[in-house]
């Protein structure tokens, strides 16, 4: 009767334990693709529509004592959004509501057509002078 090979502890790596995996763990494949969950690639700011910052306003306006709460937590906003959202309102109607943010756009130059084609005459005018005559 043979004996079985008895394999010492140092021999054995963390990947050929003799336990079963545990139902509850994620494979060492799975470890390795899943991304971290708690950091998000890149975060985006939330643009709300006007009509939407409206419409939430009129709910707002028309919930009873501890509807607000429930509200907010529907539309994932905070109470600070519609204290802004309502002096915005009340300053500016719909043109305030939905204000553009970020970098202004550029006025354009009336001039600018003429100045192109001032230096396409120059650009000519020069080829012309280093042309041997």
């Amino acid at each position: 009767m043979e004996t079985p090979a008895i394999v010492e502890d140092s021999e054995r790596s963390g990947a050929e334990r003799s336990e079963a995996p545990r139902s509850g763990e994620a494979s060492t494949i799975e470890r390795e693709l899943a991304p971290d969950p708690q950091v998000a690639a890149k975060p985006t700011r939330r643009r709300f529509s006007s009509e939407f910052k409206l419409r939430v306003l009129r709910e707002a306006d028309e919930c009873g004592p501890g509807e607000l709460g429930a509200l907010l937590r529907r539309h994932g906003l905070y109470s600070s959004h519609l204290s802004v959202w309502r002096r915005e309102r009340d300053l500016g109607a719909r043109e305030r509501l939905s204000k553009k943010r970020g970098r202004k756009s550029s006025e354009r130059n009336p001039l600018s057509p003429r100045v192109a084609q001032l230096e396409r005459e120059v650009r000519r005018l020069q080829g012309q002078l280093k042309r041997p005559s």
